[in-house]
């Protein structure tokens, strides 16, 4: 859908450029939305958003492309995420996520331990996940990562720190349960 949402709009060969450029984020992109969401369908969902923003309001001078979608696609999360949010706690729903784990014997052991990483990436709280994302996922440096979340270099190595540590210390955690069991 979002490889027709790029091509199918004819433009002149400014707007193909751009396509052309979107087209080669998509994959990149895809993988950060789904490191925000944690599900496939809301990750598919929030990189269409992003993609549709970007065609329709365009991309302002001097801005970097891939920093901006990066930029477009956290903002819309962050909305989504507030929305859904607000939402659930409106009807009296403590869970913001209805985790559903398979006792499927036929699942692998590496299909588990991804699952623990994605569960333990959700633990995360926002700013830690997308640090972590924009560095580890899509391979970004410390000052592309900073541009994208607007904020300083320091700030975004620390939540680096803290969400690896985060993360070791929930995914010892789920060891030491499981070990227990």
């Amino acid at each position: 859908i979002i490889l027709l949402a790029v091509n199918g709009i004819r433009a002149d060969n400014e707007d193909n450029k751009l396509h052309a450029e979107l087209l080669e984020l998509l994959p990149g992109l895809r993988r950060y939305a789904y490191s925000l969401c944690g599900t496939a369908d809301d990750a598919d969902d929030l990189c269409q958003s992003a993609v549709e923003r970007i065609l329709e309001k365009g991309v302002p001078e001097d801005v970097v492309l891939a920093k901006w979608a990066f930029r477009v696609c956290r903002n819309l999360w962050i909305d989504q995420y507030r929305a859904t949010r607000t939402r659930e706690l409106a009807v009296e729903n403590p869970l913001l996520q209805d985790i559903n784990i398979s006792d499927d014997s036929r699942r692998t052991e590496n299909e588990i331990q991804l699952q623990q990483v994605n569960l333990a990436m959700q633990e995360l709280n926002e700013e830690q996940r997308s640090a972590l994302s924009l560095v580890t996922l899509q391979s970004m440096s410390y000052k592309d990562a900073a541009d994208v979340l607007e904020v300083p270099v320091g700030t975004v190595m620390s939540r680096i720190s803290r969400a690896r540590a985060n993360l070791m210390k929930y995914l010892n955690t789920q060891s030491t349960f499981a070990q227990g069991h």
